[in-house]
């Protein structure tokens, strides 16, 4: 039971080095501390003791992942669809005949004012970030049927 809680403790380590933790919530956090807790609990020989805040935060991690696959995001609307070109075009600043370049210029400069670390929020961030992608998209097909 040792080797458990050294176990998550390593865990708990690799998945804050390699970023994996940044959309962590405080009820994550929480959840971590009451499984690493449970694990050292039963490794010190109270393994009923130990095993329910285990057995809550192992519950926990399946809600949340199966809930994290039932919300996926939206696939970016079609390119053809000329609504979301225009909507994309004026959301960004641009006209109809702006290049990929121009395209992630505009976005840049938009996203580093609105990106949710600069004080934005993250539903605008997403909205600019489709918006590039359909216009970025609808560029490449653009220059494919024009060779």
């Amino acid at each position: 039971m040792g080797f458990l809680a050294l176990l998550l403790v390593v865990l708990a380590a690799w998945l804050i080095w390699t970023g994996r933790l940044q959309r962590m919530t405080a009820t994550d956090g929480i959840m971590l501390g009451l499984a690493i807790v449970g694990a050292i609990m039963a490794a010190r020989g109270q393994p009923v003791i130990g095993g329910a805040p285990l057995a809550g935060a192992a519950i926990y991690a399946l809600r949340r992942m199966s809930a994290s696959r039932r919300a996926r995001p939206a696939a970016a609307p079609s390119p053809t669809d000329n609504s979301a070109l225009r909507e994309a075009r004026a959301l960004l600043g641009l006209d109809e005949h702006a290049d990929a370049d121009a395209i992630r210029a505009a976005h840049r400069r938009l996203i580093a004012k609105t990106h949710p670390d600069a004080g934005g929020t993250q539903a605008l961030a997403e909205k600019i970030n489709q918006a590039r992608d359909i216009l970025l998209r609808h560029a490449t097909e653009r220059s494919g049927s024009h060779s």
